[in-house]
């Protein structure tokens, strides 16, 4: 068995482990996968990725040995995780940071035996280590000790502690200099649920949680866009969003933080890149201690920097728990949209529209995978590692924020997911301005208010793309016709039926919305375009059905088809589907009949999709059933005392997805390259 790593390089397999057991990313031992551990390997990668403390300098299952002050008698406590001083010996007299996970999340950091008072406390108050951090896998809370004039101990909570090389004095003096983090695995998911979860459970605000939350994502966005964006202009914008190290601890400290949030917020409703999203008369209705705690959540990571793929399980987890399943819509698992962009392939001359958007999932992935495609344009003798650093360079930036105000669109008919997705886009790159409330099955029809927006953004789209010069052959009040790729999921199932004032405008008279979002597409496609849609097995077997497959083999040439396993859409929804990939005819190929063309078609057959009917996660394993682990050599950028650039690298062993859709994506290539 082989696996690739980071680098493409084949490596074998060096280990089977067993049900519900792990490989610890710091020692490669084998531990039982428990909620605990599990954390504890987050947390690893935290203290890692994130803080720059070196693996070295790190031990688990450290006992603690001290002299209790108010006893007189030696103790010792075990902590999980144990930070020492560069290089130095793993005794406590070097110990500098250490970590506390607690057995589960029902673990409340008011326990009296579990707690963050009885499992921090004793160190800080009894050693020289002065900064803890206690944590069930939800919270994440960090302590610090400090001594008064009169030599008296003290422990005071702060919002984080500072990273390998940092002293908690260089966090106060830089405020809003200070550097937000890049977000290591799932760091930014937990974030956002935690802020998600405070909201919900300590702000009165269980509707409107996840609204509140948006905005303060937003007012994040751009504090941070406007750095860059000033910096072009030759200004110097000063960071709003930061909060100070101990501001949460005084009533002062919150107001002060609330004050800094909501200038932001009013700024951005009136800023020309957010004035379209918001009606202007939202309010942020969080007190200011709510505030101050979810925004010193937000404010130690830089969202520019975190990768499309980070920022948008993070986002999409928290939509879709807030939005899901509303009249027959679902979210499409990030593992189907990126294997359906990989296989149409798009590129910064492809105009792209999803009819179905939700919230934007299709746009923000065709946005990264065009993004990866301009960084190797622009840097094309780089290495992978600082290839990677370059994606969110303000070059790449700039190139994708013009291709994505310029050529992706979304439409849907709920404005909520609407405003979901223009979010999305946002943290992706932009070109929010091109998502729009419509019915798409309606269109060049509808009384939405988008839909007279929609025509003149195509138009100004074509104006400046390279086919500017293709006859259309429609009207310039109408965008169809006009879209060089379609990639979408449209609503389907026995609750969802289509007005039939819409469906007797469409050739195939149905009022299932899955099949006349086919034709929709076709509409909307310029000859030669191409379509990616997810659809019921039941349009493709149904005897029924047959007059709808022979309409679309009439208008399409069949590019490919991609059978999903009925796990694919679970626990969300238990739907039979597959994926269809299609060209639309030109005249001249539509006057060929079906029976005599004559041209291949990739089929490929989903067995697993990387998680059971239930949602859980499934990996890979040998022969008799042990999930199998495998080496790899995880490499990153970071930089020196005097700022050159230096390539660190870990060896990790982990677990892969029993995931078939990579390998389907890279099967399509090779047949597109012998075809």
């Amino acid at each position: 068995m082989t696996a690739t790593d980071n680098n493409n390089e084949l490596i074998k397999n060096e280990l089977g482990i067993g049900e519900n057991e792990l490989v610890c990313s710091l020692t490669n031992r084998v531990f039982k996968a428990t909620e605990k551990e599990r954390n504890i390997q987050s947390m690893i990668g935290m203290l890692i990725d994130e803080y720059g403390f070196a693996s070295g300098d790190i031990e688990r299952d450290f006992r603690v040995i001290y002299k209790d002050i108010d006893s007189d008698r030696d103790r010792s406590q075990r902590v999980d995780l144990a930070v020492f001083e560069e290089g130095r010996a793993h005794d406590t007299t070097n110990l500098i940071r250490f970590v506390i996970v607690v057995k589960n999340s029902k673990v409340r950091f008011t326990d009296k035996r579990a707690g963050v008072a009885a499992t921090l406390e004793p160190i800080l108050f009894n050693t020289n280590c002065d900064f803890g951090c206690w944590t069930n896998g939800e919270d994440l809370l960090y302590q610090h000790s400090y001594e008064d004039e009169f030599g008296q101990t003290f422990c005071e909570d702060i919002s984080d502690f500072p990273a390998a090389g940092q002293t908690l004095e260089d966090l106060e003096k830089e405020g809003e200099k200070a550097a937000p983090r890049k977000p290591a695995n799932e760091s930014l998911v937990k974030t956002f649920k935690r802020c998600h979860d405070y909201i919900y459970g300590n702000e009165g605000m269980k509707k409107t949680a996840f609204w509140e939350l948006l905005n303060l994502i937003f007012c994040k966005l751009y504090d941070e866009k406007r750095r860059y964006t000033d910096y072009k202009d030759g200004n110097t914008y000063h960071r709003r969003f930061w909060v100070g190290v101990k501001e949460l601890n005084t009533e002062q400290g919150q107001k002060n933080v609330a004050e800094r949030i909501k200038g932001i917020f009013n700024d951005l409703k009136q800023s020309e890149l957010f004035q379209d999203v918001f009606d202007g008369n939202e309010q942020i209705m969080l007190s200011d201690r709510g505030l101050a705690y979810v925004a010193s959540e937000l404010a130690k990571y830089s969202f520019i920097d975190a990768t499309v793929d980070v920022k948008g399980t993070a986002y999409e987890t928290i939509v879709s728990n807030t939005l899901k399943q509303e009249a027959g819509q679902f979210f499409t698992p990030r593992n189907i949209i990126k294997c359906m962009v990989e296989i149409l392939d798009p590129d910064q001359n492809t105009r792209v529209l999803d009819p179905a958007c939700g919230s934007g999932g299709f746009l923000v992935m065709v946005l990264d995978h065009v993004r990866k495609k301009i960084a190797k344009q622009l840097y094309p003798d780089i290495d992978e590692v600082r290839l990677e650093a370059k994606y969110n360079s303000p070059e790449v930036d700039d190139l994708v924020r013009q291709y994505a105000e310029k050529m992706l669109f979304g439409f849907d008919f709920d404005p909520d997911l609407k405003k979901a997705a223009r979010m999305n886009m946002v943290m992706a790159g932009d070109g929010h301005s091109n998502i729009y409330n419509i019915n798409s099955l309606e269109y060049p029809d509808g009384s939405k208010p988008d839909l007279p927006l929609i025509a003149s953004a195509v138009n100004e789209s074509i104006k400046h793309s390279k086919d500017k010069d293709f006859d259309f052959g429609v009207s310039e009040n109408n965008a169809q016709g006009k879209f060089d790729m379609m990639f979408t999921n449209p609503p389907f199932g026995a609750k969802v039926e289509v007005d039939p004032e819409i469906s007797r405008k469409y050739e195939l008279k149905s009022n299932a919305p899955e099949v006349l979002f086919i034709e929709a597409c076709y509409n909307f496609l310029k000859p030669g375009g191409k379509m990616a849609i997810v659809l019921p097995d039941g349009i493709l077997g149904n005897p029924n059905m047959e007059s709808v497959r022979l309409w679309i083999l009439n208008h399409f040439k069949l590019i490919a088809s991609v059978d999903l396993p009925v796990e694919a859409f679970l626990p969300q929804v238990g739907v039979q589907a597959s994926l269809l990939f299609l060209q639309k005819k030109t005249d001249d190929e539509k006057l060929v009949p079906i029976d005599e063309e004559d041209y291949d078609v990739f089929m490929a057959i989903v067995e697993q999709v990387g998680k059971d009917r239930r949602g859980v996660p499934i990996y890979k394993r040998d022969e008799d059933g042990a999930e199998l682990v495998f080496r790899h050599v995880k490499k990153w950028l970071s930089y020196n005392e005097t700022g050159r650039e230096i390539v660190r690298t870990r060896e990790v062993r982990e677990r892969e997805l029993a995931d078939d859709l990579p390998e389907v994506a890279k099967a399509f290539k090779e047949f597109k390259e012998n075809h």
